[in-house]
Parts: structure tokens; sequence; C-alpha cells
């Protein structure tokens, strides 16, 4: 291939990435098919619109993946999370603006899975990457209306829980190093004061550590899961640092030299109001790399 085209894709590479990545939820499947696309781009014909063409490719192998990765998802043991992404380092492509970022975050890719394939991507080329429905319908190769029709029901399926929230970074970090460190330390003061009452916890295990496999609901509850937690005899090799994890404020765990968890918090009115752990060594294993 002539440098100047494999130059073309490695300025596309980024943004392609995370396109995927907002589809699948995976950032190893999301590589798997950016490299895929290379092999398409490397043998196509001369392409008139190299951004075009690659978002095409891509959207419309990640659709081909969606159908399996629900059939996978459904005998998952314990709750489903996304694979943690550092994004500091651009991973994920340009999350300049509150839609790129927020369509990062592990909630509102969370609620993506509510979506039917179509409607998923319709939802990602428009909330994330601003594309016009004259452009979405091209890619999906539908109608401009039924493009609209998509966007209106993906809209009305992610509903208020993934609307915009007005969180100051500065403040955002500053309650997530709070909490994480009377986490650790067994702070039940400092938890109970930053704890929302209807918190919900959620540990993806992935069925290969120890996990809860349900929900834990509620400031009572939470607060005994915490306290539990900080009781376990690894607990005293336990360190963590706070790091940009899918766009927003995380803290990211390790027992010893070896990544045991990413944890990234919803906040709501100032309090936390969602707590989503990711502890499957297999999911950590993109963000180990990039650690490393």
């Amino acid at each position: 291939m002539p440098a100047a085209d494999v130059e073309v894709f490695e300025e596309q590479r980024p943004r392609l990435v995370g396109l995927a990545y907002r589809m699948l939820g995976s950032a190893a499947e999301a590589e798997d098919v950016v490299q895929d696309a290379y092999l398409r781009w490397s043998r196509a014909d001369r392409v008139d619109v190299p951004a075009a063409w690659l978002t095409t490719v891509v959207t419309n192998l990640c659709l081909n993946r969606l159908a399996l990765a629900r059939v996978r998802r459904e005998s998952y043991a314990g709750p489903w999370l996304p694979e943690p992404v550092l994004t500091a380092d651009g991973t994920l492509g340009p999350l300049e603006t509150v839609e790129q970022r927020e369509s990062v975050s592990l909630g509102v890719l969370v609620l993506l899975e509510r979506l039917a394939p179509a409607e998923r991507a319709v939802f990602i080329l428009r909330e994330a990457f601003g594309h016009p429905h004259r452009e979405i319908a091209e890619i999906l190769g539908v109608s401009e209306a039924h493009s609209r029709q998509l966007h209106r029901r993906a809209r009305a399926h992610v509903g208020e829980d993934g609307r915009k929230r007005d969180v100051d970074a500065a403040r955002h970090h500053e309650i997530v190093e709070s909490f994480f460190g009377a986490t650790v330390h067994g702070d039940l003061a400092t938890l109970e004061r930053l704890l929302a009452e209807d918190v919900v916890a959620l540990a993806d295990g992935g069925g290969e550590v120890s996990a809860a496999r349900r929900p834990v609901l509620g400031r009572a509850s939470v607060l005994r899961y915490l306290h539990g937690l900080a009781k376990r005899p690894e607990a005293a090799a336990l360190t963590f640092r706070i790091a940009e994890v899918n766009g927003e404020p995380a803290a990211v765990f390790w027992i010893g030299d070896v990544l045991a968890g990413v944890v990234t918090v919803t906040i709501e009115d100032g309090r936390v109001a969602r707590i989503r752990a990711v502890v499957a060594p297999r999911k950590l294993a993109f963000a180990a790399a990039q650690l490393a």
C-alpha cells in the first residue's frame, strides 16, 4: 500500500476506534474491527472521500458483531459493563464536546445496550459525531426519514438516564477522590455523607473473580458492601490513583503490581448516585496494557 494511503488511514484511526468502541463497548473488539477495516482499505480501489468510506465500513462491521454480542451477554455472569479505557491520550479520538465525552462514559454505554443495533448506530453517529441524517442514511443504507425515526426511538429508549449533567470538573474530581479514599480506608462517616440515598453499585467480575452478582441498592446496603470490601485481606495491599477513564475521573486500583479494578461513579446533586466497578481480568487487559 502506498505510504500516502497508510497515512490517510492512520489519521482516521483514533476516530474509527472511538466509533467502534461506542458501538461495541469493547476496546479489544473495536481494535479488531478497525484492523479489519484497514485490510479492506488496503484492497480498495481509489476512494474519493476516505473518512466517509471508512465510517461506513466500520459501522457495518460493528452491526454484524452486535447480534452475536447480544446473545453472549444474555448468559453473562452478573452485571455486564463495558471495558474501561483510559482516554487522556486520545485513544478514543477527540473528546472535545460534552456529547463526545458522555457518549464514551460507562453509564451511557450501558444505556445503549437497550437499543437495537441500527438505533445504536444512528444515535452514536448523530450524538457523538454530529453526522446529519442524510449522511447517516447513506452509511446504513436506509432512507433519511427512517434514520430520523431510528434516532427518535433511540433517544426515547435512552431517556432521562442519559441526560446531560452539569458537574463542575474540579468538583467531580474532588468527590471521586474523597469517595475512593474513604472506601479504601473504611471511613464510613465520609461515605455516608457522599452517597445518595438511592445509590446503586454494580460490579462486573464476568464470572472470573468474586463480585456481587446483583446490583446493590440503597445507601445502607452500599455502605455495608463497601465496608465488607475494605475488610477483605487483599485490601491491605490495595493502592489506587485517579485517572481519566471513559472521559471522566475514575479510580484505578492495583493489588501489588496487578491491575485489580477500574471504578467510575455518576454524580447527581453533589452525591454519588451510581458506582460501576469493572474487576474482570479479561476486561481490564486493555487498560492494563495502556498503563504498562
